[in-house]
């Protein structure tokens, strides 16, 4: 039983805020303590600029957006006027502004008129090409996300850490590159396990995506594992159970399934009628006749004709016959032919009712709409000649002959019923 499911999570994405004034002047003093070996020196801010940025934030945080921008205007007012740091803090002030009135065309622009400018901090510039790429990939731009991320990895000196692996496996897998996204995600559930921590649910689901599309199932299973063991979910369980149907471990299927349905995460029609027929594969008739009945009874299965029929043929495989017949009798109140009927009369036959198996026999052919016509001739001459009425028994025979399906049978029923009518009626002359 082969079936698969798949679905994509939904990533979402947090964002780097631009530098603020407080993060200015610890920005400031660790650049006026660098290195003098440094390749690019970095002008300091003057107090009249800081002053003027420390407003423009005042003014914002106080509610008043459109002020705050109305000083950074007086300030590029005199953009000939300022260094490369100072024009740098300028418009990564204006992306904050931008920002944060949901502006992400004007903060994009802003930020990578930071970038631009030649002699900044590092740490602007790092935490100014993340935030670019966050903004580009918030807006669906996948490969200019990956553009960014490749500028700020190229001069970022400290190790990736889980979260920013995982961003770079959510853009690669937006963008398709399948393999690449699953290096990224290994990266940082690894490092989860350096560091004896749980892998994040989302950073699974993002590995399982990216194995789907690669078309490793075994890995897919795999991973399906993980996320039953640590996020028992009900959906998961019936994930990995398909899962183990699409590699062939059938066995596995059926049990992950039956500790679902016992758990009660089983409710849904299609997952209830999947347990039934690995029942019926692994030819565990009776469960599969009670997984359908207390589904119809519950009301989470229709009573309409192919579920009723289906719980009829397990109650049948489960040679419980008896319990048949009321599933049968219902379904053959609502279909329009005679196929019910024609089961109700095979069922009647193994329980003995034989004249019940001659009415159903009789109803079968009457209404039509069934496969094996000549099955129904033979049910009615093994149900005479079970009363003793040797005669019907001998023309039911005879009309199973003329039909194909039935006919070497027929032909084995009527010599021996033959044979018992010449014994009977003997026996009858004797008393």
């Amino acid at each position: 039983m082969k079936t698969l499911w798949i679905t994509i999570l939904a990533f979402g994405l947090g964002f780097i805020a631009p530098t603020t004034i407080d993060q200015l002047n610890k920005v400031q003093a660790k650049e006026d303590n660098a290195s003098e070996t440094k390749t690019v020196r970095v002008p300091a801010m003057r107090n009249r600029v800081y002053t003027q940025f420390a407003r423009a934030q005042e003014i914002a945080d106080a509610g008043d957006k459109a002020g705050g921008l109305a000083v950074l205007d007086e300030v590029k007012e005199q953009l000939d006027n300022l260094n490369s740091y100072e024009k740098a803090m300028l418009w990564n002030f204006y992306a904050f502004m931008y920002y944060a009135n949901d502006d992400m065309e004007a903060a994009t622009k802003s930020f990578e008129n930071v970038v631009a400018e030649k002699a900044i901090p590092e740490s602007l510039r790092l935490s100014t090409l993340y935030s670019l790429a966050q903004l580009a990939m918030q807006q669906g731009n996948y490969p200019q996300t990956l553009d960014y991320l490749n500028q700020w990895q190229a001069i970022n000196s400290k190790p990736l850490t889980s979260t920013q692996h995982i961003l770079f496996a959510q853009v690669y897998y937006q963008n398709k590159q399948y393999k690449e996204s699953l290096v990224s995600v290994n990266e940082a559930i690894n490092l989860a396990k350096v560091n004896d921590e749980l892998p994040k649910e989302n950073w699974l689901i993002l590995q399982r995506a990216n194995y789907y599309e690669l078309k490793q199932p075994k890995q897919v299973t795999r991973v399906m594992e993980q996320l039953v063991k640590h996020y028992s979910k009900p959906d998961y369980w019936i994930q990995l159970g398909a899962m183990y149907g699409e590699i062939g471990a059938e066995d596995k299927q059926l049990a992950i399934m039956e500790a679902a349905h016992q758990a009660g995460y089983i409710t849904k029609k299609q997952d209830l009628l999947s347990l039934a027929q690995l029942y019926r594969y692994h030819e565990i008739p009776f469960k599969a006749a009670k997984v359908l009945s207390s589904a119809i009874d519950n009301g989470q299965l229709v009573a309409n004709e192919r579920h009723l029929e289906m719980l009829a043929q397990a109650y049948i495989a489960a040679k419980s016959d008896q319990q048949a017949l009321p599933v049968l009798q219902k379904a053959a109140e609502i279909a329009e032919n005679g196929k019910f009927d024609m089961q109700l009369a095979q069922s009647y036959l193994n329980l003995e009712q034989w004249q019940n198996a001659i009415n159903a026999a009789d109803k079968a052919l009457e209404r039509g709409g069934i496969e094996r016509v000549g099955d129904m001739h033979l049910v009615l001459g093994m149900a005479f000649f079970n009363l003793k009425k040797f005669d019907e028994s001998l023309l039911a025979f005879k009309s199973a002959e003329n039909i194909k399906s039935s006919a070497k049978t027929a032909t084995q029923w009527y010599q021996y019923v033959k044979r018992e009518q010449g014994q009977h009626e003997q026996l009858a002359m004797l008393q």
